[in-house]
Formats: structure tokens, C-alpha cells, sequence
């Protein structure tokens, strides 16, 4: 099986390399060159100059790019995978984008006999370090077949949510229920230092307890510590957030919370934070 894979940030650079390591014949496609460069002084495998030279004669492509103009671009523009995608290959897109460019993406590329399989993630940069990812996937059930014991090589559990789309509706689920909890524990260490507590004893306790989450268990000690270097970038968070607030006005849902959430989350930018961890919410509390 011949693998390609499109976009080594943060999330993709180690993601490929499970693939590298697990025996696959891959080649990458990087738009910043010098990063492809580092990852092949890493990992076995070959890159290329355009995602369209990556993606000839691959059997899946795998895109983990920015946004929807990325992807749209990566796929369909100018030297773009659709160029070489061959028929009865997969491409799975690992970005968080729209439900609505998924699908359009998943009409053009059936028109040419091809696969589409959007299929965002959760579990941030530890995650796709450890090979830990959760994976959500909109699609075929034929397809997702065929993409799922190559995707298991990085992630914990992957599912299949239902038709093409499904998989970014469900990861934007998945963002509207974390910027609630980071804004609670935010409050919650802010509160804990106002009286005098200590901080670690007391999430210690409470982690054990029906207030527990991924968020308390990773985020409240460097949050205590002031420290916000790493993780999830809010920049990132607000373009997921605006995803989730666009599709909750096409299908009448109502997100009080995650908007005033994003709204904190613009404090923070301004603030200088946008490649902070979404944790830095205490810091705008604390200012």
C-alpha cells in the first residue's frame, strides 16, 4: 500500500511518522519545505515538490492542514492532489474544517471515482505523539474499512459518526464541550488561589470526584504555574469555535456558552496569547 501524506504541522509531522515506522510506503508534501527536509532526517520515506506528485499512484492521502481554504486549495487548486488522485484511492482529511466543505470535497473527488473520508481528531499534540487519537470519520462504510487499520497506527479509537460530514459535526461537539470545561477550571484555580488554598491538593481531591476531566487531569497544574507554552493553540480554538458557531446558525442550535467563550478567547489574543494553550483562559481572569 502506497501512503500520502499532506501537512506535517504540529499534529501531521508525528502522525506520518507512525506511519513511517509501522513499514508503510509513504511520501509527504510540506508548503514549508525545511519541514519536510527534518521529518524524512526522522523517518523512512520519500517527499515531494506539490501534494499532486505526493499523491501519484498512493492508495490513500491523508491531508492535516489549517482551515477550509487550505484544504480546498491542497486538494483542488492549482498542482492539488485531484490532479494525480487516482481512481479507487482514499483521501482522508485529518483537518478541522466546515461539515459543508467536507461534503463538497467528498462530491468533486466521487465524481473522479475516488474516496473521502473526513476525519478530524482530539486529542491534541500528546495525542498524536503517543499515537493516542481519538478519530471521528464521516463516510462509506467501504471506505472507512479500507482508511481504519492504516489510522489505527496513530490513534486509540476510531469511528465512523455516519455519512460524509458526520465526523466534523461530531468534533465540533467534541470543541463546544472542551471551551466549557477549560473556562470552569479556569475559574475554578482562580478561585482555589483566591482563598488561600492549595491548589494541587485540591484538584487532587476533586479529580477523584464527578468534577474530573481530561482538562483538570493535563491543564490545572501548569495553569497554576502560570505556564501556557504548549498544547492547543487558541488561535487554533477560535478557528474551531467559529466553526461551531457558523453551523450552529444553519441548523438552530443555540451555544451561549461557547460563544462567550470565543469572545474570551479574543481577550486573549489581544493580550498577546494567540499561540498560547487554550488553558490561558486563567490568565485573562487573573489579570
Amino acid at each position: 500500500m502506497k501512503i500520502a501524506f499532506i501537512g506535517l504541522g504540529v499534529m501531521g509531522y508525528p502522525m506520518a511518522g507512525h506511519l513511517a515506522n509501522a513499514g508503510l510506503d509513504i511520501c509527504v508534501f510540506n508548503r514549508t519545505a525545511s519541514k519536510a527536509e527534518k521529518w524524512l532526517s526522522q523517518y523512512k520515506g520519500t517527499s515531494a515538490n506539490t501534494p499532486a506528485a505526493a499523491a501519484v499512484d498512493a492508495d490513500l492521502v491523508f491531508t492535516c492542514v489549517g482551515n477550509d481554504q487550505d484544504l480546498y486549495d491542497v486538494i483542488m487548486g492549482s498542482d492539488g492532489i485531484a490532479e494525480s488522485l487516482s481512481q479507487d484511492s482514499i483521501l482522508i482529511d485529518h483537518t478541522t474544517a466546515s461539515a459543508e466543505m467536507a461534503r463538497e470535497l467528498s462530491s468533486k473527488l466521487e465524481s473522479m471515482g475516488a474516496g473521502f473520508i473526513d476525519a478530524p481528531v482530539s486529542g491534541g499534540q500528546q495525542g498524536a505523539e503517543n499515537g493516542q487519537l481519538t478519530i471521528m470519520c464521516g463516510g462509506t462504510q467501504k471506505d472507512f474499512e479500507r482508511a481504519q487499520p492504516v489510522m489505527n497506527h496513530y490513534a486509540k479509537q476510531t469511528t465512523l459518526m455516519g455519512e460524509c460530514g458526520a465526523g466534523q459535526l461530531t468534533k465540533m461537539v467534541n470543541q463546544i464541550c472542551i471551551a466549557g470545561l477549560i473556562q470552569s477550571l479556569a475559574e475554578g484555580v482562580q478561585f482555589a488561589q483566591k482563598a488561600g488554598l492549595d491548589v494541587e491538593q485540591v484538584f487532587d481531591v476533586i479529580g477523584k470526584g464527578a468534577a474530573q476531566s481530561w482538562q483538570m487531569d493535563n491543564r490545572h497544574k501548569t495553569m497554576n504555574q502560570d505556564q501556557y507554552e504548549h498544547g492547543f493553540a487558541v488561535d487554533w480554538m477560535r478557528k474551531d469555535l467559529d466553526i461551531c458557531l457558523q453551523e450552529a446558525r444553519k441548523n438552530g442550535s443555540h451555544l451561549p456558552v461557547a460563544a462567550l467563550v470565543d469572545q474570551f478567547y479574543s481577550e486573549v489574543q489581544r493580550m498577546g496569547g494567540g499561540r498560547w494553550d487554550t488553558s490561558s483562559l486563567l490568565k485573562r481572569l487573573l489579570r
